[in-house]
């Protein structure tokens, strides 16, 4: 699949804990200051996606992940985000940059944040929501 003409081409990472739980942030900057999202950002020039998504999970995470399959694309204004499932390897959970909060999220709590427009939706139509 080809990045949309017009696109900022860009990443999100997956990544869930040994109990199922999904890692979300709250974003510090727009779009979606506030809200709650998937940990990722923007693919910068020279980068393919994985490189992308071990640099966006680190600065925003604190956590060093492998990426792994990609399991779906969205559209967000002018951005296209390419979703991948990655799993952690290292590191210690914290916000980082562009990050307010990171936490681990069960199914429950996942419902109570304010997430940002359309994350609820499409983690359930890619069979993603955490247990």
């Amino acid at each position: 699949m080809t990045l949309g003409e017009g696109f900022v081409p860009c990443v999100g990472g997956l990544a869930y804990d040994d109990a199922g739980r999904l890692l979300l942030v709250q974003r510090a900057n727009d779009p979606g200051q506030g809200l709650w999202s998937l940990p990722g950002g923007r693919v910068e020039p020279g980068e393919d996606d994985a490189a992308a998504l071990v640099r966006e999970m680190v600065e925003e995470t604190g956590l060093l992940v492998l990426p792994g399959d990609l399991v779906g694309r969205v559209h967000r204004g002018t951005y296209e985000i390419a979703d991948y499932r990655c799993r952690v390897v290292g590191g210690s959970l914290r916000a980082g940059d562009d990050a307010l909060d990171a936490r681990w999220c069960d199914a429950t709590s996942l419902l109570e944040l304010p997430l940002v427009p359309l994350l609820l939706e499409t983690l359930r139509e890619w069979d993603a929501l955490p247990r």
